[in-house]
This record gives C-alpha cells, sequence and structure tokens, in this order.
C-alpha cells in the first residue's frame, strides 16, 4: 500500500509539472542587495537611512523643543504679524527709501563737488537723500531720541533676545512699530543678508499720506494692542494619543460611578 500510493503522488506532481511548459524558460531568480550582490535602484530615497549633519539635528530639536514649550507674551507678540497686503503696502513704501551703495554715494558726492567747484566754493554742500536706516543700536539711538517716524522689527530674528525689548521701548517713546515676517526681507531693503529691524526717519513730501496711513496702522494693532496672553504649545501625536485614552479612561470610570450610585 505505501508503495502504490508513492507512485501516485508522483505520478500526479508528474501530470501538474507537465501543465506548465514554460517553467524551464521563465525562472524566478531573486535579487540580493547585499554586499558583492545586486546594484541598489537608482531612483530611491535613502533620506532615512542618512545621518543628517549636527547643525541640522539641533535646528530640528530646537524646533520641536519651541513648539511643546508654552512662550510668554514677550515672546508670544512675535506671532502677531503684518498680513500679507499690510506687508505688501509696507514695503512698497520702504522699497523707495533704500540705502545707496558704494558706487552711488560716491557718484553723488562728486557731482556735489562738481557742482561747488563751479560755483568757486568750497567744500561739499548739499543734504544727504532720506533713506532706511539699519541696524539695532542706530535704530535704538533713533527710537531713544524720538527720530524715528516708523520702525519695522523682524519677527524671526535668533536668538529672539535681541529685540525682545524694542517693543516697549517703541511703546515707552510713542514711536509706531510693527513686527514683520522674513528678516532676510529686510536685509534686502538694505542690501544686507539679513537685518533684525529697519526705521524710517523723514519720507519725501509726496510719500507723507502713505506713511501716516502706515503709522496709524501700526499704533491701532501694535502700540495700543499689546500681547498679554500666552502662546500655546503644539503636542505630538504621541501625546495627543496617551491624553486622549487617558480621558476616555476617566469618563469610563466616572460612569461607572454614576452607575454604582
Amino acid at each position: 500500500m505505501p508503495s502504490s500510493s508513492k507512485k501516485n503522488r508522483s505520478s500526479r506532481s508528474s501530470r501538474t509539472k507537465a501543465k506548465n511548459p514554460l517553467d524551464h524558460v521563465f525562472k524566478t531568480t531573486p535579487r540580493s542587495f547585499r554586499i558583492g550582490g545586486a546594484v541598489l535602484p537608482k531612483k530611491r530615497d535613502v533620506g532615512r537611512f542618512v545621518r543628517w549633519p549636527k547643525y541640522i539635528r539641533i535646528q530640528r530639536q530646537k524646533k520641536v523643543l519651541l513648539q511643546r514649550l508654552k512662550t510668554p507674551p514677550s515672546v508670544n507678540q512675535f506671532n502677531v504679524t503684518f498680513d500679507k497686503n499690510q506687508a505688501t503696502t509696507l514695503f512698497k513704501l520702504l522699497n523707495k527709501y533704500r540705502p545707496e551703495t558704494k558706487a552711488q554715494k560716491k557718484e553723488r558726492l562728486a557731482s556735489l563737488a562738481e557742482k561747488e567747484a563751479q560755483k568757486a566754493g568750497s567744500g561739499v554742500s548739499g543734504e544727504a537723500p532720506a533713506v532706511v536706516k539699519f541696524g539695532l543700536n542706530h535704530v535704538t539711538s533713533l527710537v531713544e531720541s524720538k527720530k524715528a517716524k516708523l520702525v519695522a522689527i523682524a519677527s524671526d530674528v535668533d536668538p529672539i533676545e535681541l529685540v525682545l525689548w524694542l517693543p516697549a521701548l517703541c511703546r515707552r517713546m510713542g514711536v509706531p512699530f510693527c513686527i514683520v515676517k522674513n528678516r532676510s526681507r529686510l536685509g534686502a531693503l538694505v542690501h544686507q543678508k539679513n537685518a533684525t529691524c529697519v526705521a524710517l526717519t523723514k519720507v519725501n513730501q509726496e510719500d507723507n499720506k502713505a506713511l501716516d496711513t502706515i503709522c496709524n496702522v501700526c499704533t491701532e494693532m501694535f502700540n495700543n494692542s499689546p500681547v498679554t496672553n500666552w502662546g500655546d504649545r503644539t503636542l505630538g501625536l504621541k501625546t495627543v494619543a496617551k491624553i486622549a485614552k487617558r480621558e476616555a479612561r476617566q469618563r469610563a470610570e466616572a460612569a461607572k460611578r454614576s452607575m454604582i450610585q
């Protein structure tokens, strides 16, 4: 009996093999991507296998840490910024008063010297054009002397302690100020990579109305309405899930107690 059963099995297997005549042509050869094996595909995202540089890891850890912490009002006020339309109006005015480059200044002084030489006078006369003032120390001295008519502060200064006190100083001295996004955008105004803050001390006659409008908006939005609430934190997905489970468990226990009573 056992021998006959073996024969039956072998005959069945031979039948099944005979059903697929292309088995010997298309053989499965799985590739091995280990050392010395097959070459990895070119279009493959290996970002998750990369060990990022230390400065990038620190940047990301700092960003997560700032999201997890509650921020005091003095820091939270830098989250309240001009919207897109207000910022466009502001930068449209500031772009008219970009500082001179070295070449432009040299050319202006040379032309003034020629005019003075033609008049047979001595020295160079003429006022410097109205331009945007920049530099934290310079802007601070302009605010303290009440020469600044408008101050724009960047919201993403790092470290934030550099400009943390400047809104309070502007309120104390009665100088209109605003907080705008992107320090590099302020830097582009003054031919720098970044700028913490800029200030306007004077404008031309035709721009007085535009300056007054922006100053009124800044006074209403920032000077007269200081931020007094703490900044809320953003929790991670795991923490949110844990809190949801804990609250569900507490609700179930409270329901049980009410049933018993």
